[in-house]
């Protein structure tokens, strides 16, 4: 084992353009989707538009839902000329892409290369990680610089190690600067074995403070009382407590949401666990104390959205990857990896009736003989971990979970994308745009068209025009003449 896994930095640098190419190709497969992709993505344009980076604003008006860090990135790529999809979306993938090159070394330095190639393996491939780099939201950004600020603590943990704290203060600020209070308590761990008095001393308070405050003080400086009562009180203490945002779920929410974002991996769960032995591994305590708390805080807030999970995936993949590489016998869990490929030939029939119109909506389609490929997966990385060495059997199901992506990407996307995306409404609506009006159309769709046409279309109520956007239940708008205007 020793062996193979000093041959893997090599095979390292083979993974890196493997890595960019699922990450970065496709990512104007489908245009922006959902009501929150668009949203931020027009706060940033109006940003790079008008030149002011602090007060976010949504069709001329102020919207402190969320703060700057990712206006500022899709803003930035706006500047530089990326297009309608590349601007909210390169630099999420390329911050994904980053953290998990931070991850793998950090991780190898902590724990050793095989721990850490498994790692980066589970968490690089993993549904949730994967699918969250390719929209422009808020969650991977906190989740990228909110990890790396705990990842960097490692060595506090374990020694009192206090060198690399100040870093690690830092990225914990743009956590903040990306998603406001939630990474302060997912930092309680940090306190796990004392010395407070350490942390906030001023050498590592200070880069902290220069990372997360500015920002905040100048937006309350320009929009006065409004900014806190909104962000802080409606999106930070109701969105915790008050169903009213209607993301409201049942306490096992996250349950099959855990599960889910860890495919094809999820068997490896067997694997992560804390070892007894006369000396305490704090690092896994620390590991396994930021998933519970984080799991536990989640849950028991009033609104949940899958995308709040996401924080606990690289504590988790880390806890799998070094259970994988201390695991005298695999076998029977990377088959089961291997068998769960099978999600994504699944996922192809359903996926652009999901996004559309949710899960509960999505039929699951005819049987194809492409469903018994995972099977042949499942049998060859058996034989991989009995006869050889175990990176192959893991790199075989993560070839195989990057090849689902691609295929999802290549053949599905453009449905998805016809499904679910404003922008092919809006290309028919352009030609025709001073002469209709909108009439009863979801929010998720009303936003998309709203950033697709920069200026908002204007409501039918508020004046008729010879062409109306209509959405009839469970299928996407569509442009037609106006009956008002047919009787006149």
């Amino acid at each position: 084992m020793n062996s193979v896994a000093r041959k893997i930095p090599h095979a390292a640098w083979l993974a890196v353009p493997l890595a960019c190419v699922l990450y970065f190709w496709g990512l104007d497969r489908a245009g922006l989707l959902g009501p929150d992709e668009p949203r931020y993505a027009a706060v940033a344009q109006a940003m790079a538009r008008t030149g002011d980076w602090v007060t976010p604003r949504l069709w001329g008006e102020p919207w402190f839902e969320k703060p700057a860090l990712l206006y500022w990135m899709t803003a930035s790529g706006f500047r530089l000329g990326l297009g309608a999809e590349l601007a909210p979306r390169l630099p999420v993938a390329a911050l994904a892409l980053a953290f998990l090159a931070f991850y793998w070394w950090m991780l190898r330095r902590e724990y050793g290369t095989g721990a850490a190639c498994y790692s980066a393996l589970i968490l690089g491939t993993s549904l949730g990680w994967v699918g969250f780099s390719q929209i422009g939201v808020t969650d991977l950004p906190m989740t990228a610089f909110y990890a790396a600020a705990m990842l960097l603590a490692l060595p506090w943990v374990s020694r009192y190690d206090a060198r690399l704290l100040p870093a690690a203060a830092a990225l914990l600020g743009l956590a903040v600067l990306a998603k406001g209070l939630v990474p302060l308590v997912l930092a309680l761990p940090l306190v796990m074995r004392g010395r407070i008095r350490e942390l906030v001393r001023l050498r590592v308070i200070t880069p902290f403070l220069v990372f997360a405050v500015p920002w905040y003080v100048l937006c309350y400086a320009r929009n006065g009382a409004v900014f806190p009562k909104v962000f802080f009180w409606q999106h930070h203490f109701s969105r915790f407590t008050s169903p009213d945002l209607q993301h409201s779920q049942p306490w096992w929410f996250y349950v099959p949401v855990l599960l889910a974002g860890l495919l094809p991996w999820a068997p490896l769960l067997f694997l992560a666990r804390v070892k007894h032995s006369p000396v305490l591994d704090y690092r896994r305590w620390y590991l396994l104390f930021w998933v519970v708390l984080g799991f536990i805080f989640f849950s028991v807030a009033a609104n949940k959205l899958p995308g709040y999970l996401l924080p606990l995936l690289p504590a988790i993949s880390a806890l799998m990857g070094i259970g994988l590489a201390e695991a005298a016998n695999a076998r029977v869990a990377l088959a089961a990896c291997g068998l769960l490929l099978v999600v994504f030939p699944i996922a192809a029939t359903i996926l652009p009736q999901a996004v559309a119109g949710g899960l509960s909506r999505a039929s699951l389609g005819a049987w194809n003989w492409i469903w018994l490929l995972p099977g042949a997966a499942m049998a060859l990385v058996w034989l991989l971990e009995s006869h050889g060495p175990r990176i192959a059997a893991a790199g075989l199901v993560a070839a195989g979970a990057a090849s689902g992506y691609l295929y999802l990407k290549s053949a599905v996307m453009p449905e998805v994308d016809r499904q679910a995306s404003a922008r092919g409404l809006w290309q028919r609506i352009e030609p025709h745009a001073a002469d209709v009006c909108v009439e009863g159309i979801s929010r998720a769709w009303r936003y998309g068209l709203n950033y697709y046409s920069t200026t908002p279309l204007p409501e039918c109520n508020e004046g008729q025009k010879p062409m109306v956007v209509r959405q009839a239940r469970g299928a996407p708008p569509d442009l037609a003449p106006s009956t008002a205007g047919n009787q006149r």
